[in-house]
């Protein structure tokens, strides 16, 4: 019915049933309208019927990330009773609007289908609604060899855009893009191949950084990491990476990426020796962490 990915739980299958007054042996066209609370209706209704019990403090989930959601989608109608409650009334109640209901209860019936198209049509997948705004807001960044893609929205991959526009440009210039992660889609870009023909060879359980570049001419290879909320290349980092680098002679170096000095300074202490920092407010500059090399193989 136009759900994201997001809303398709436990919780909110269960909420669901309650909304629907479905009980574990009823057929779904014996669904039907009626209202209740969070607490004591719809959760109530969960335990009661199906012997889920959910703590008093997941009230809140039910509510934002569920109930919320359902309303948005059509599926839910919010205080349909008394439609002139005020916000965080202790009436507050949801029930299953009139279109939901009709649809519901053609579901494994031939009009299922039908129905399903009708209804979103009229009220409009939740999911496209979420997508709309989000793709608008999508981070396009540009390779070094042209291409330009858009990462998924958010901080860190604005960090990861700066790395491949600006960290590129000053300090590894004529280098080549061979792998970036994105929030949404781990494996978005990677040049296997040539990977493999440096001797790196990629599984499913390897600790990838979020950015690898290739310099062929001095045959560097740099592992950046953009760091938001975790993650600087620390010393359990490079271990991992060691470990799937085992193979490769190329010269490794290890870079931690900052979107501003704020960030990096909550960081510090988890930073590795011999490693670079590269902040992205102040691009033109580079943080060496000791060691007799700057910018160069460990």
């Amino acid at each position: 019915m136009g759900l994201p990915k997001t809303q398709q739980n436990e919780i909110a299958g269960y909420t669901l049933l309650a909304l629907c007054n479905i009980k574990e042996k009823d057929k779904w066209a014996d669904a039907f309208i009626k209202s209740h609370g969070i607490s004591k209706g719809i959760m109530a209704f969960i335990s009661d019927n199906y012997q889920k019990n959910y703590a008093p403090n997941t009230r809140e989930t039910f509510r934002r990330q569920v109930l919320h959601q359902f309303v948005q989608a059509g599926i839910a109608d919010y205080n349909p009773d008394i439609p002139n409650l005020p916000v965080n009334s202790p009436r507050a109640h949801y029930a299953l609007s009139p279109i939901a209901l009709k649809t519901i209860r053609a579901y494994k019936t031939k009009a299922w289908k039908p129905l399903v198209k009708q209804f979103k049509e009229k009220i409009g997948g939740l999911k496209q609604k979420y997508n709309q705004p989000r793709e608008i807001s999508r981070v396009p960044v540009k390779f070094p060899n042209g291409k330009i893609v858009h990462l998924s929205p958010g901080k860190h991959n604005k960090v990861q855009a700066a790395i491949i526009e600006e960290f590129v440009s000053r300090f590894a210039k004529g280098s080549a893009l061979l792998y970036l992660g994105d929030t949404e889609n781990k494996g978005l870009y990677i040049e296997t191949e040539i990977l493999r023909n440096i001797g790196v060879h990629l599984t499913g359980h390897s600790k990838l950084p979020d950015v690898i570049i290739y310099d062929k001419l001095k045959n560097w290879l740099y592992l950046i990491e953009a760091v938001t909320s975790h993650g600087p290349v620390s010393p359990k980092r490079i271990v991992e990476f060691e470990l799937f680098l085992k193979n490769s002679k190329a010269g490794k170096i290890y870079v931690s990426a900052f979107p501003d000095f704020s960030e990096f300074k909550k960081h510090m202490k988890n930073i590795a020796w011999d490693t670079e920092v590269w902040i992205m407010e102040f691009p033109d500059h580079m943080i060496h962490f000791n060691g007799d090399k700057f910018i160069g193989p460990r």
